[in-house]
């Protein structure tokens, strides 16, 4: 299962040099691609917000 980046996403960018697999995309809100997406969590636990979390 994927993880997703919810509202609370403030766009500081740590997260997308934490994903060993380059599935997180800038934005307003940054967006995972669900199909690269390798569900180790490294953004969720870098995320200063919380904003990521598991698909559900």
């Amino acid at each position: 299962m994927a993880y997703v980046i919810s509202d609370d996403c403030i766009a500081c960018g740590t997260c997308i040099s934490e994903c060993p697999v380059e599935a997180i995309s800038e934005g307003d809100i940054y967006k995972i691609d669900p199909s690269i997406c390798a569900d180790c969590g490294t953004c969720a636990d870098a995320c200063p917000t919380g904003a990521i979390h598991p698909a559900e």
